[in-house]
């Protein structure tokens, strides 16, 4: 009979350590979180020093019975959640709602689920750390606070439904923040010089890259006209200097949650909530032909770049054997992580390096293999030897020009070896061995106009690289965090890029006005380093909350007094309603406004609403039109655009304004948020000047 039982969040964890444990240990699943705090309500007293006030989670309530019946039976009881702060509060809020004997009651954690992590994790097993525990009461306690307390605000102001989180707010203004950006930007003409030379029969390509007076820039036409002059029309080039040497390409790191978030996005088109639940699965244990249950992958919740001493050995005996000797590297590559990384645990690796995407290919679903695959691949790379290239670079005077001609070729692939068809390689650039005094034919000159381009929208892998970067949230919370918005329609996602919605864009005004040390990324960054020192045990976490919470209340009160009892009354329309003849409202949705009827609930019949944005179509003059894409995106259209009969195709991004282009009669439209502008669609004029809207 069963002696002890071992308590894990999931099933699928649960199945993987009936393998590698004895008939003396029962495995049960508490299935995630058992108490939380309450939805009905704030749940922490602010009186009583901000107690938290936890309940059983609806549903719950059979798994614990169920629980206490096996602890009633078991000798020793072990609480082996996830390894992270998550996970120890989890382990903490069983041993409470089970009321646990600490006397007869351990902690363990599984960096990677095999059969040596498990029997050491169990010889070592402890007490739980209430250190971690109170980093993840203090970010619940603060994300609740934020909630519940600014939600009701948006809800008076907007509509019921909506929310404002501590990190989601902060993600929200990022987004709307570069699309500020990219709607301001003004383009800034600059041309670029190449020149065909040809050298033993051999053409090649130089670019400019200084004059006489050292400057590089070409900004017009007439800068470019003067460099050609200046280099008297390609009569004479003379190689001036020449540099051989070697260039060095070092591997990429083993992957952090980020990390694999970023390349999960950016090379395999995932979610980053996909990519995550994903590498669950993989970490949890995938039943393998031949092996049974098994953890493919280390713990997948990480900021660390460090492997273990034994990992190294593995896999450079795995690169000797299989890939050459000359490959492995010396020592343990050493990367270093960006800010506060907390190096818990160990980098996202392979638990076993011998287990080939190759072999388990048969054993994994589609996802599961592509992502074990990357995984994989990037561990074996993060061990191997850098890629050598040969460099050649040359400069070649023609007049008071300076042209510069560059090539690289790859002598010893290194690390590419592994994992060149994942990452951009150079390719070979062969030019001639040019020696100085030597002078290239002239072939022709290649000068080409260019803009300068605005930032680009943010995807999800570059999202979470500048959220990493600021410090904002931690890496567990990311998918959840962009789940959040877009689930919300605070943006939408388009060809990988994230778009503010108008409901965004109010909520996003709303918060930079009443709460700006919310949505500050430095405000936001700081508080993740004062939960790092609860977890450390540096700070005691209820004094965050009482730092926090009398300024915040302040803040809330003064937005209830600025706010007032603004009320949105539904706004009553000429439309008539086909089922009962009332005259139809609007009403905001989820995705904006719409037409309904005021009958609700007797009558239900809703219509899309398109309003009029106040403005002439530039192409026929028909009214233009407010409407919104499927994902929710706002765009401007005229009244005739798809209308059976008519065949008007104009349609625009932003808001057509009521005059022409004093420059070239165009139309001109508004860009900018704070600063509004109205602009030339013409891109070859470019005129723009200040709006100002007449209403």
């Amino acid at each position: 009979m069963a002696k002890n039982l071992v308590i894990v969040e999931s099933p699928a964890k649960a199945k993987t350590l009936k393998k590698f444990l004895g008939s003396t240990y029962k495995i049960e699943a508490s299935i995630g979180h058992v108490r939380d705090l309450p939805k009905s309500e704030l749940g922490v007293n602010v009186e009583n020093d901000y107690e938290p006030r936890y309940i059983t989670i609806r549903g719950k309530g059979e798994v614990l019975q169920k629980l206490r019946r096996e602890v009633k039976s078991a000798d020793r009881v072990y609480l082996a959640t996830d390894p992270d702060r998550e996970g120890e509060a989890i382990s903490w809020h069983l041993m409470t709602a089970l009321k646990l004997d600490s006397k007869n009651t351990s902690r363990v954690t599984f960096n990677e689920i095999t059969k040596n992590a498990v029997k050491k994790s169990i010889k070592e097993a402890r007490d739980i750390d209430m250190h971690l525990v109170d980093a993840q009461q203090a970010r619940r306690v603060l994300d609740r606070i934020v909630g519940y307390k600014i939600s009701p605000l948006l809800w008076k102001k907007v509509k019921k439904g909506l929310s404002a989180g501590r990190v989601q707010s902060v993600a929200l203004k990022l987004i709307c923040d570069r699309e500020e950006e990219i709607e301001t930007f003004v383009p800034e003409e600059y041309w670029t010089v190449e020149v065909r030379l040809k050298q033993n029969r051999k053409e090649f390509t130089a670019h400019y890259t200084a004059g006489d007076n050292g400057k590089k820039e070409l900004k017009t036409k007439e800068d470019v006209d003067a460099l050609l002059k200046a280099a008297k029309g390609g009569k004479k080039f003379t190689v001036s200097e020449v540099n051989r040497g070697t260039r060095s390409r070092r591997p990429p790191a083993p992957f952090t949650t980020s990390t694999l978030q970023q390349e999960g996005s950016r090379l395999l088109g995932y979610a980053t909530n996909k990519t995550m639940l994903v590498a669950q699965q993989l970490y949890e244990g995938v039943d393998i032909k031949g092996e049974g249950t098994v953890g493919l992958v280390t713990y997948i919740r990480t900021d660390s770049m460090r492997i273990a001493d034994e990992a190294f050995d593995a896999v450079k005996s795995y690169i000797t054997e299989n890939v050459g000797a000359e490959y492995a590297a010396a020592e343990k590559s050493q990367h270093r992580a960006r800010g506060r990384s907390q190096d818990a645990h160990e980098a996202i690796r392979p638990t076993d390096v011998t287990r080939t995407p190759d072999k388990v290919k048969d054993s994994l679903s589609k996802e599961q293999l592509r992502l074990y695959t990357l995984i994989w691949e990037r561990f074996v790379a993060s061990q191997m030897m850098p890629a050598l290239y040969d460099t050649l670079t040359v400069k070649i005077a023609a007049g008071t020009a300076v042209f510069r001609s560059s090539g690289s070729v790859l002598k010893f692939d290194g690390y590419l070896a592994v994992y060149r068809k994942n990452e951009q390689t150079d390719k070979d650039v062969n030019i001639p061995p040019l020696e100085v005094g030597d002078e290239p034919a002239f072939v022709r000159f290649d000068p080409q106009q260019h803009f300068t381009q605005p930032p680009p929208r943010y995807s999800e892998a570059s999202l979470v690289k500048t959220m990493e970067e600021l410090g904002i949230g931690r890496p567990s919370t990311y998918a959840a965090t962009i789940g959040n918005i877009l689930y919300r329609n605070y943006v939408t996602k388009e060809s990988k890029a994230f778009y503010p919605t108008e409901l965004g864009d109010l909520i996003n005004e709303i918060m930079e006005d009443n709460f700006e040390d919310i949505v500050n990324v430095d405000f936001t960054a700081n508080m993740e380093e004062s939960l790092d020192k609860v977890e450390t045990g540096e700070v005691e976490w209820k004094s965050i909350v009482r730092a926090f919470y009398p300024p915040f209340e302040s803040r809330i009160k003064e937005a209830e007094e600025k706010i007032g009892d603004i009320t949105i009354q539904d706004e009553v329309t000429e439309h008539i309603c086909q089922n009962c003849g009332r005259n139809m409202v609007i009403k905001m949705g989820r995705f904006g406004k719409f037409l309904a009827c005021p009958g609700f609930p007797d009558c239900r019949n809703t219509m899309p609403l398109y309003e009029e944005a106040g403005v002439d179509c530039p192409n026929c003059g028909g009214k233009v039109q407010i409407r919104k894409t499927k994902k929710g995106r706002k765009y401007f259209c005229c009244e005739h655009n798809a209308r059976e009969g008519d065949d008007c195709d104009f349609m625009s991004w932003n808001l057509p304004t009521k005059e022409k282009c004093p420059n070239c009669n165009s139309y001109m439209t508004v860009k900018g948020r704070r600063t509004k502008q109205a602009v030339c669609t013409n891109q070859e004029c470019g005129f723009r000047k200040e709006y100002v809207d007449e209403e």
